[in-house]
């Protein structure tokens, strides 16, 4: 298959064919081609430049490993800025298994299992914050968890075969507690006593305001608008863009494993040794010669620290703790086991008929607008993961099509949340070295299996949630290096893009701390007002979110800050980015983002 030979950095002849035999494009002072630098025999034999390893029996200077002869520098025939310690890549190298290259059937199973139990923190979270403020009890909370994993499930599906291709887990998205929030706490509510009936109605307000977003987002991804606002990005734009989709999600990382330090701590520890250090200190009879311990190193860590917090709660540590420190310490205080039927299939409207008002709907849009930004970051984190190339505006669009159905199955069978791309599973895609599609499909597989079987998925759920936030600080930060990695195709020594950097990182942290901090809490306690609930949440969710503000400040600074000539379109790498705003403009698309079954043919991508 093409896709192997795209991973395995094989790919030489046909970028020339795409973007011209012997182009090369020379922006931000670094030299780049559009296919992958030849180096003649006559710079074999002399040496300099950056050719690590190189045997010539002339030069030294700056050629790491050189078993030269020679000890001076030999690049007076190579131009200051053709030596460049570091390759540029379009594609990340290094991945063992790209979007269509899946690993045998037995590992993509293991690793399949292991992104499902990853995207079951958010999945819990959400609902254990929002049941509870509804009047729903453990058994509602249970039957809103298995709904949300099926859903997830059938979404994950429909993404990784129709939406962008790209190996994406869809989760539930933690930007539409603002407005859900609101709406359990609108006063329409208060006169429902029995908790019960008070859950089923405000059930039935959240379902409304979700099929109504959900039109919203499918029109914007189908219709192409999404698509036309994405192809302003520029390398320079998108720095900031998906580094604070991993960032800006700080406060389920630390944080979160803090109320429980003494079981959280512990499984950051264990999963960075298994990740990152096992290789370096345990015997080498213990290291298998295919990557075991990386590669698993959620299943171990999980594993190690979910036991060692068993053993805590078994010996009584927690018996006169207060209720908050044994809600978030003890493994047998979640409550969804005992809760959890054993056979159960969700269905659309099981709780009745929805209901709609307009003021909750245009709340929802707003985090339906915040969801489709985060997700865009995403898509491109994964994309670089999957060793594929930048994802075109067209396919971008798709894929926020596609999150909107589905946020219209979360609305239409009751998920109490909208829909985006998960940031945690995009980050073990780096971990594991693995961007196969199928491993995601089989992942999708899980989340459906488990949510009919309740009780066994229920047990799955019950980890205890600081160790998931040990596993998200180490994910999130995959992401945000993802993002991080574009500055490669930048040029760093442009103080226009210094200052569009500096300040759109600022802005993406100081602006949502500001609301979060005093907005936020403010307007809820009566200290600001303006004439309408819905129009604070509107505000406070877009910029409430990192990802948001950054990508706005990063995108208008850089398409107004001085006029576009050849100098600025050579710091942003404009020219070089073109080829992948088009989709037919690479023949690599067809590969990583073409449609199942031919249905390109039916369904063309621009």
């Amino acid at each position: 298959m093409l896709c192997g030979f795209w991973c395995n950095g094989a790919y030489f002849g046909l970028l020339e064919v795409a973007a011209g035999e012997g182009e090369r494009e020379e922006w931000g002072g670094l030299a780049h081609g559009s296919a992958n630098k030849k180096i003649s025999q006559k710079d074999m034999a002399q040496g300099g430049g950056n050719n690590a390893g190189n045997t010539g029996n002339s030069g030294g200077g700056n050629n790491a490993g050189n078993t030269g002869n020679g000890g001076g520098s030999n690049n007076n025939n190579k131009k200051p800025e053709e030596v460049q310690p570091q390759p540029v890549k379009e594609q990340l190298p290094g991945i063992q298994y790209c979007i269509n290259s899946p690993p045998p059937w037995p590992e993509a199973v293991v690793l399949g299992f292991q992104h499902y139990v990853l995207m079951l923190g958010i999945t819990v979270l959400i609902p254990s914050i929002i049941v509870p403020q509804m009047g729903g009890n453990d058994a509602e909370k249970a039957r809103v968890i298995q709904t949300l994993l099926f859903v997830s499930g059938l979404s994950t599906l429909l993404q990784s075969l129709f939406g962008t291709r790209l190996p994406s887990v869809v989760v539930g998205s933690y930007s539409y507690i603002i407005p859900t929030t609101s709406i359990v706490l609108a006063r329409r509510y208060n006169a429902y006593t029995d908790p019960h009936e008070r859950f089923m109605e405000t059930m039935r307000g959240i379902q409304g305001a979700l099929i109504i977003t959900a039109c919203f987002q499918t029109a914007m991804g189908f219709l192409g608008f999404w698509r036309n606002a994405v192809r302003f990005l520029s390398p320079l734009s998108v720095v900031p863009y998906v580094t604070l989709t991993g960032f800006g999600l700080y406060h389920l990382g630390f944080p979160m494993l803090s109320k429980c330090v003494e079981i959280g701590l512990p499984g950051l520890i264990v999963m960075v040794f298994i990740s990152q250090a096992s290789s370096q200190y345990l015997p080498q009879i213990l290291i298998p010669k295919r990557p075991i311990w990386d590669r698993f190193a959620v299943l171990f860590s999980v594993s190690i620290v979910w036991i060692y917090a068993q053993l805590l709660t078994s010996s009584g540590v927690y018996n006169n703790r207060p209720a908050k420190t044994q809600i978030s310490c003890r493994t047998d205080r979640a409550g969804l086991f005992t809760a959890a039927p054993w056979v159960y299939i969700p269905y659309p409207f099981q709780w009745g008929s929805p209901t709609f008002h307009a003021g909750e709907a245009f709340a929802m849009m707003a985090a339906s607008f915040v969801s489709t930004f985060e997700s865009t970051g995403t898509f491109f984190a994964t994309a670089r993961y999957g060793s594929a190339t930048p994802v075109p505006p067209s396919v971008i669009s798709r894929g926020v099509g596609w999150l909107g159905v589905g946020v219209l199955l979360n609305g239409m069978f009751g998920c109490v949340t909208g829909a985006c791309a998960s940031v945690e599973n995009a980050g073990l895609l780096a971990l594991t070295r693995v961007g196969s599609r199928r491993v995601i499909q089989i992942s999708a597989g899980f989340m459906i299996f488990f949510s009919v079987f309740g009780k066994f998925g229920a047990l799955f759920a019950s980890i205890p949630l600081p160790i998931v936030a040990a596993l998200y600080c180490v994910f999130f930060g995959y992401v945000s290096s993802a993002g991080l990695g574009f500055l490669q195709f930048c040029n760093l020594n442009s103080f226009r893009t210094k200052f569009i950097l500096g300040f759109s990182f600022f802005m993406g942290i100081s602006v949502p701390q500001y609301f979060r901090e005093y907005y936020h809490i403010d307007f809820r306690s009566g200290h600001v007002h303006t004439s309408s609930g819905w129009f604070d949440d509107m505000v406070t969710v877009i910029f409430m979110s990192h990802t948001t503000v950054a990508a706005l400040v990063a995108l208008i600074l850089d398409c107004s800050l001085s006029p576009e000539t050849d100098a600025t379109r050579k710091d942003t790498s404009l020219k070089w980015w073109e080829r992948f705003s088009l989709y037919s403009s690479d023949l690599r698309n067809d590969e990583f983002y073409g449609l199942p079954c031919r249905l390109n043919n039916l369904f063309p991508t621009l």
